[in-house]
């Protein structure tokens, strides 16, 4: 391991940490994030040496209380700074002499009110001892594996009712990272992934950004083997050209999905009051994540619709979908979208229409089903019809990728239908985004059960379509850079070695 990337696996996989403003108070953030560690130590999944430092006590959740940092014996890989902003340049001096490897200052009142030179005695502090430093003004890191948890929020709330529910919850071990300027964001990020089951590699908050940058912590994620796609929210970026090259590095090897916001003059304005983030040209940004083949969100939706669709399905190859449905109009709605996105809903070949003629002969499809790009095999649909026209598309040579339209309403489709498309798909190497409108509990079932076997669900055809659009852009840049073909037999080998077959129904471990 590179000396720079070790320095920055201590802010993930720290043998020692400290947080100092740990508290007996619940309500304050020291206290919930010592919390945190303590949990995860005797759960068995935080391995590290824990220690919480406050002058004021002498002990905390049942650990020894120490009043400064040069007081705890051993070496310190990690410390966490959650005192008021007047108190952490000592703190980070307290570090310094004990030769402490990463902090993350959590603590608010810097740049983002205006007090910068407070922010630059830390740099200054951090620079002189070899320190790496996230934030300040920031949430920290979450890291699903390790059991390093900064998320000051609580897990559980009581309603008035007298009920409690789950209100922060922590999202399961997965392969997608969360790189976030903005910790509320960011939170939001892990609560919808928790809700989708989608599950988290690592989460970091950058807040102030003083010391670690986007770009240092992309090249740090393109080592993580834990890491296969990379979320990116960002209202500025520092070390323009630095960031250039190490997104280029990145993309080649893991999809980057990027939202920019401080798009406009006002969204700008409150970037800067938010954290401190400066003012760019917004064409500036979309020219730089074209040109490293970063996939620009235009919103929340459309990012983590993204994220969830390169995570589970390899890129395509070219711009032809073909879609499938047992409804008309969302079909349509599909293909509108499509067509608006630049992709192509082309008439089939003739070969492939003749293969779905031959179906109508034979009684395996319906004789007023359409076939000409979307297939519609109408509300009389079975799983088997499914199974057929899902077949016919990925053996189609100019078929790039699939979308399926498979509602729930249909009286004579099966939940079978699902994993008999899973099992088509799974022979192929063409990506395939499904759709199931509604929120009704069988929607999220229909839903639920195809991202558990690997293809992405959505309960709008646009947005399903706008999945398979950043599969296909995503898939032209790594093909117009020849990276392509070995790009999709890694991500195919990587999830066959989680996909199995048991008493034939597809299986995700």
């Amino acid at each position: 391991m590179k000396p720079s990337i070790e320095q920055m696996h201590a802010f993930f996989s720290p043998r020692s940490v400290a947080v100092v403003g740990a508290s007996k108070k619940i309500n304050k953030a020291g206290h919930v994030i010592f919390k945190n560690f303590v949990e995860n130590k005797r759960r068995g999944v935080f391995k590290g040496e824990i220690y919480p430092v406050n002058p004021h006590e002498d002990s905390i959740l049942g650990f020894k209380c120490y009043s400064s940092l040069s007081k705890i014996p051993g070496e310190l890989d990690l410390v966490v700074v959650v005192v008021p902003a007047n108190h952490v340049v000592n703190v980070m001096r307290d570090a310094a002499s004990k030769k402490v490897k990463t902090v993350v200052i959590i603590s608010s009142g810097f740049s983002e009110i205006g007090n910068h030179e407070l922010e630059n005695q830390i740099v200054t502090v951090a620079k002189k001892a070899g320190i790496r430093v996230l934030g300040p003004n920031c949430l920290g890191v979450y890291d699903s594996r390790a059991g390093v948890d900064m998320l000051f929020l609580p897990e559980t709330r009581v309603l008035t009712t007298g009920d409690v529910v789950i209100a922060t919850p922590r999202p399961m071990p997965g392969n997608v990272a969360i790189v976030t300027q903005s910790g509320a964001f960011g939170v939001a990020a892990l609560d919808y992934l928790a809700g989708r089951q989608i599950g988290v590699s690592k989460f970091v908050s950058f807040g102030n950004k003083c010391d670690v940058t986007e770009a240092e912590m992309l090249h740090y994620l393109l080592y993580d083997e834990e890491t296969k796609v990379i979320l990116l929210y960002v209202e500025d970026i520092k070390s323009g050209r630095e960031f250039l090259e190490v997104a280029e590095k990145v993309t080649k090897e893991k999809p980057v999905v990027a939202l920019k916001c401080g798009r406009t003059e006002a969204g700008a304005r409150a970037a800067a009051s938010h954290t401190g983030a400066m003012a760019g040209s917004d064409r500036i940004y979309d020219a730089a994540f074209a040109q490293t083949g970063i996939f620009r969100a235009k919103d929340m939706e459309e990012f983590f619709d993204v994220g969830k669709a390169l995570a589970m399905q390899p890129p395509a190859a070219g711009e032809n979908v073909g879609i499938i449905t047992d409804a008309g109009g969302p079909g349509i709605m599909a293909v509108d979208e499509c067509e608006l996105r630049g992709l192509n809903v082309r008439r089939f070949s003739d070969e492939t229409v003749q293969k779905f003629e031959e179906l109508k002969k034979e009684g395996k499809l319906p004789k007023f089903a359409t076939n000409l790009n979307p297939v519609d095999v109408t509300g009389s649909a079975t799983s088997k019809m499914f199974e057929l026209a899902t077949e016919i598309l990925f053996e189609d040579p100019e078929i790039h990728g699939v979308i399926v339209l498979g509602l729930h309403h249909t009286p004579a489709l099966q939940e079978d239908f699902i994993d008999r498309v899973a099992k088509v798909a799974s022979k192929h190497d063409k990506p395939i985004v499904a759709c199931d409108i509604g929120e009704t509990e069988m929607a999220l079932h229909t839903r639920f059960r195809f991202d558990k076997l690997g293809i992405p669900a959505y309960s709008s055809p646009e947005d399903s379509a706008r999945a398979m659009n950043a599969l296909v852009r995503y898939g032209l840049y790594l093909k117009k850079n020849k990276w392509l073909k070995e790009y999709v037999e890694r991500f195919l080998k990587d999830k066959r070695k989680t996909t199995t077959y048991s008493s034939n129904i597809l299986t995700s471990t």
